[in-house]
């Protein structure tokens, strides 16, 4: 579907500005076709400039009410009428006023009544909106669908008269409140002059069993609110009076509830206001679960980090009551590999989600196998690329293999002090690439990593192709010694 941009390029002077007011519009309209029961459609003229007749009109939005049957099976979007077809879309426009007392007209099996709201945008009519309901539908208006067409008349002036939607709502808007949830009608003073049924049912959920109308909206939330009588009571009880745009949680041991508060102006005066209740106790509920257990899974990986350290005290302290040198070297070598792992669970116990900060890892990894080897203190160490923020099925073994072939490299790739360890990383659509290289005394000849007897080695290669699903090469030349890890890009 194109946007409004493609629809009227040049065939309108409308600025950038006013397209952006036009999308404010659009994402806060649901609300304008629930209240008057009709569909609406966005008319934009086509002309020159502001001064100038249209030559017609392009509908460049459609929205469909969620409180009464659509007229319009099939979008209209991208649809074009000429200037004089519909005669009240003309009218609107040109009188910049909301053409009302229309007579209904057929539209396939319906009698279909149509006004028409001038869309006003610094002094500039810019567009209409086409209202369209069933006639049949209006002859015995309930009190709820009597106050919601009487809402819904203030809304349209509004957007007449430029002061809907509203704008920097930001947030207040996201997600988008719904007339079905429950509505709340202000006057002027911040008295309930109307509550539909679900509204009436969020407040007894929250132990408010008496009417509504005739109380002060603000006093009532106060007296349910969870929050002792203080500053921030008296915050509630000030938004939720009618004076301002606002959106406000209400919470007590019967639930939460969410409200929006759009004051009703009239030309510049606030004539009262609406507020669209949101029962959000059982989302409330999940997000409070997701942050115990996300505070539990840090918790473990804290304590199994733990664990993994007091492993490596207890290696290191063997490591160091054997006299047989092979053996301290073995202890000592899986006391390394412990510790890779626990900087793994360190990062996740600190991380604010189920990911691991790769990078920071890896500055571990290479700080921890300098201190193993003080020959090196002089080592030029190359960084290029990033690896990012990976799962940790993918993290605790690429510890463990970048681990090993660095650990190789300081061991037996760089024979002396002033020598350069390169650690790249090249992150693909479909693969991750990481290149361990050295310029020390390259690979004995015959080398084959499939036979080779090396621990280390057999690790990473098992780690490798089974857990990271990868290829392992390891190449050398006069210049340097390459071990080129690649694996999947999962994410």
């Amino acid at each position: 579907m194109a946007s409004i941009e493609e629809y009227v390029r040049d065939r309108s002077p409308l600025s950038a500005e006013h397209i952006h007011r036009l999308r404010e519009l659009i994402a806060d309209w649901q609300l304008l076709s629930d209240l008057s029961f009709a569909d609406l459609i966005l008319w934009v003229p086509l002309r020159k400039d502001f001064k100038s007749w249209p030559t017609g009109y392009v509908a460049v939005a459609h929205i469909r009410p969620t409180t009464a049957a659509t007229l319009f099976p099939l979008d209209v979007i991208g649809n074009e009428i000429e200037h004089g077809e519909r005669p009240h879309i003309d009218q609107a426009l040109s009188a910049a006023e909301i053409i009302r007392d229309t007579q209904p007209e057929p539209l396939g099996d319906h009698l279909v009544k149509e006004e028409t709201i001038p869309v006003m945008i610094d002094g500039h009519v810019v567009a209409v909106i086409s209202r369209h309901r069933d006639s049949e539908l209006m002859r015995q208006p309930s009190r709820l669908e009597l106050n919601y067409r009487e809402i819904a008349h203030n809304l349209y002036r509004m957007v007449s008269e430029g002061t809907f939607p509203f704008t920097n709502a930001g947030s207040l808007f996201d997600p988008a409140p719904r007339v079905g949830d429950g509505l709340i009608r202000l006057d002027v003073n911040g008295v309930v002059s109307y509550a539909s049924p679900n509204a009436r049912s969020a407040f007894s959920r929250l132990s408010w069993m008496s009417e509504l109308e005739g109380h002060k909206l603000g006093e009532i939330a106060q007296s349910l609110s969870r929050v002792s009588a203080d500053a921030q009571e008296e915050t509630i009880a000030n938004s939720l009076s009618g004076k301002a745009l606002k959106r406000v949680e209400i919470e007590n041991i019967g639930g939460t509830i969410d409200f929006t508060v759009l004051p009703l102006m009239q030309s510049e005066d606030r004539i009262g206001a609406i507020v669209l209740l949101n029962n959000v106790t059982e989302l409330r509920r999940r997000e409070r679960e997701l942050v115990t257990k996300d505070a539990t899974i840090r918790e473990i990986h804290h304590r199994v980090k733990n664990n993994l350290q007091t492993v490596s005290a207890l290696l290191r302290l063997q490591a160091r009551r054997i006299e047989d040198p092979g053996a301290s070297a073995a202890l000592n070598e899986a006391v390394r590999r412990i510790a890779s792992i626990a900087l793994v669970h360190e990062t996740l116990s600190n991380s604010p989600d189920a990911s691991v900060a790769f990078d920071q890892v890896l500055d571990s990894l290479v700080s921890h196998a300098l201190e193993l080897s003080p020959r090196m203190s002089e080592l030029k160490i190359e960084r290029t690329g990033t690896l990012g923020s990976l799962e940790p099925r993918i993290a605790t073994p690429l510890a463990l293999v970048i681990t090993e072939l660095i650990h190789n490299a300081l061991e037996h790739g760089l024979a002396e002090e002033g020598s350069a360890l390169g650690i790249h990383a090249r992150i693909e659509p479909q693969e991750i690439t990481v290149i361990i290289s050295d310029d020390g005394v390259g690979l004995p000849t015959g080398f084959d990593i499939a036979t080779s007897p090396n621990l280390g080695l057999q690790i990473v290669r098992t780690l490798t192709e089974n857990e990271l699903r990868g290829t392992l090469t390891l190449i050398s030349d006069e210049v340097q010694t390459q071990a080129i890890l690649k694996f999947p890009n999962a994410r």
